[in-house]
């Protein structure tokens, strides 16, 4: 065994130079939500009352619950675990995901596995350096939730710490497995992506069914573990070992998998042919191999798009007579004073135009993957045979970006057509409320678009600006940040719909304009740069 974990710490060292910027980018936002929140609730629940009387109101309400799971205190830190710590360890299940799956089977996909492997590179190394990182990663994560969550006790800090922590190796094991059984490192990031959502699926059924993290469909889930860990409010400190254990299983099942193939086979080989249908362009061969992720972001978005349309109506009834509470939503759907339904239609309006944002910004996520595409393809060999023939590098990357750009508009019509349904009112506000943060999107993938272009090593930044938009949108408001803060996010240029008293059409063109620009330019350097060898 000791052989076959020869140079796991040169392996160890190379992914976390890699990493070095991916991970502390990853660790800090995934901190941050958490760390934020005691501050902002409690601006808005100023004393035990108004904490006791809020506590009452989420768990009575069943959306609520689903959304974000019952409360189990009425202090700080307990509405921070309810309000922040299931988010804070899915942020932590996928930067896991991607850590494991970039140091295994990508490293495999693009051949430099095997490069690595003709030195003295024990047979389970690279898999035991890529559990190794994504625990330094966790770990960082956990040292910083409890040391920013300490004053508000420092048992709940660590039961809350470790939990989030714990979810991310949960996922680590899963990547991990799911990098033995595929061909691609899409797949098992696919894979693994679908094995996170089915979890949050489970516990927000479990929870919005049974009151108390009680549901066996929230047992059934990790996530649905961090909750029932119960931080900051007589902690179970029984439930961490679930992760331990589960842990181990899958670490376990991951090194026999890993035992029993060749390098760069898999136990679910890809299917070599005949690929059945017309494939007679790039952008039909483009569509073929995103399809798979368009149809489940559109399913996802669709779904979601339901549950938070539905959502709408109950936001003036939670809010009640909380100025500050009020405040914040209407910061971050951009809409203030009393709209044409009165306090309570302004209020729903802005619930609205934030759920429409929120979704722009997780699209700006679809689209930059989408983009990207051609990144994998460049490196894992499969573009130059294409290359070779009568297509062209304008042709090839134009298909793909067609399908990211064509692809974000059909998942964000999706998501307005959802909210549409979950509202009940006005389906056709509701979609242009999501179609309104197309541009924002656009421009993102844009600049992965240019960025793979000129500098191809670096493409994977377009990550860091999409996930900077997001913490932006999503944190920025809660903390109260400066406007010259927030105006650094193209989606705190559009207007914020439904309810705008008026559409201003500049925003959305200029954005759209510098897309094309960044775009045209991204092709333009393409075209001339030499292609990855």
């Amino acid at each position: 065994m000791k052989n076959q974990l020869a140079g796991t710490g040169a392996l160890l060292r190379l992914a976390l130079r890699r990493d070095r910027v991916m991970m502390p980018v990853w660790t800090l936002v995934a901190a941050l939500m958490v760390v934020s929140m005691p501050g902002s609730l409690g601006s808005v629940y100023a004393t035990a009352a108004e904490r006791a009387r809020a506590a009452a109101s989420m768990n009575a309400n069943s959306s609520m619950r689903a959304l974000y799971g019952p409360v189990f205190g009425d202090s700080l830190g307990a509405l921070t675990a309810w309000r922040g710590g299931v988010y804070a360890a899915v942020l932590a299940a996928a930067m896991s995901l991607v850590i494991v799956v970039r140091h295994t089977r990508e490293e495999e996909e693009t051949g430099r596995q095997e490069l690595l492997s003709a030195a003295m590179v024990g047979r389970r190394a690279p898999l035991t350096a890529a559990l190794l990182a994504a625990l330094v990663a966790n770990a960082c994560v956990a040292v910083l939730v409890t040391g920013g969550l300490a004053g508000q006790g420092a048992p709940g800090a660590v039961a809350l710490g470790l939990a989030v922590a714990g979810t991310g190796m949960f996922f680590a094991c899963t990547a991990a497995i799911a990098a033995q059984l595929t061909e691609s490192a899409r797949a098992a990031k696919g894979i693994t992506a679908a094995v996170l959502g089915a979890a949050f699926v489970l516990k927000a059924a479990g929870d919005a069914g049974t009151g108390g993290g009680r549901s066996a469909l929230t047992w059934a889930s990790p996530l649905g573990w961090v909750e029932n860990v119960r931080a900051f409010a007589a902690e179970r400190w029984w439930v961490l070992p679930l992760f331990a254990a589960a842990v181990a299983v899958q670490a376990g099942a991951a090194y026999a998998l890993a035992g029993r193939r060749d390098l760069g086979m898999s136990f679910l080989p890809s299917r070599p042919g005949p690929a059945e249908g017309r494939l007679g362009t790039a952008g039909a061969l483009a569509w073929r191999l995103q399809r798979g992720s368009v149809l489940g972001w559109s399913v996802g978005f669709l779904i979601a798009g339901v549950v938070f349309g539905a959502m709408a109506d109950g936001a003036a009834d939670l809010v009640g007579d909380n100025d500050r509470t009020r405040e914040i939503i209407e910061r971050m759907g951009g809409q203030s004073g009393v709209g044409a339904q009165g306090a309570q239609g302004a209020l729903t309006d802005a619930f609205l135009a934030t759920m429409a944002g929120m979704f722009g910004m997780v699209a700006a996520l679809y689209v930059v993957s989408s983009v990207l595409r051609l990144s994998a393809e460049e490196s894992g060999g499969r573009a130059e045979p294409l290359l070779a023939n009568a297509v062209g590098r304008l042709r090839w990357a134009g298909g793909h970006l067609a399908v990211a750009f064509g692809g974000s508009a059909l998942i964000l019509l999706l998501a307005g057509v959802g909210l549409g349904l979950g509202h009940g009112r006005e389906p056709a506000a509701a979609i242009g409320a999501t179609l309104a943060q197309l541009p924002a999107v656009w421009l993102i993938g844009a600049l992965a678009a240019l960025l793979y272009g000129a500098v191809p090593q670096y493409a994977a930044a377009a990550w860091a600006v999409a996930g900077g938009a997001l913490a932006l949108g999503w944190v920025g408001p809660a903390l109260n940040l400066p406007q010259a803060v927030l105006n650094l996010s193209p989606f705190a240029h559009l207007p914020r719909l439904p309810g705008a008293q008026t559409l201003d059409p500049a925003p959305l063109l200029v954005l759209t304009a510098l897309a094309v620009a960044l775009t045209a330019a991204g092709l333009g350097t393409l075209r001339r740069r030499d292609m990855i060898a």
